[in-house]
C-alpha cells in the first residue's frame, strides 16, 4: 500500500520491517516492483474507463455479472 499510495516515504525502515520477515533485498525489489506495476496499470485502466471482458470477470466469481 505505501509504494502505491506514498511511493515517496518509503525509507530504510520499511526494507528492515521486511528484511525482519524473512525478506531479501531482491524480493524487496520484486516487491515494490510489483506493486508499483499494479499501481499504474489500474490507474491507466481507470483513466481510460477499461473494464474486463465478461468472460474473464466472471472467472472465479460464480459465473457473470
Amino acid at each position: 500500500m505505501k509504494v502505491s499510495r506514498e511511493a515517496e516515504s518509503v525509507s530504510e525502515a520499511d526494507f528492515d520491517a521486511l528484511r525482519a520477515h524473512g525478506f531479501t533485498d531482491e524480493d524487496a525489489w520484486d516487491i515494490g516492483a510489483i506493486a508499483a506495476f499494479f499501481a499504474l496499470s489500474n490507474r491507466m485502466a481507470n483513466l481510460v474507463s477499461m473494464r474486463p471482458n465478461d468472460e474473464f470477470y466472471a472467472l472465479g466469481r460464480g459465473g457473470p455479472k
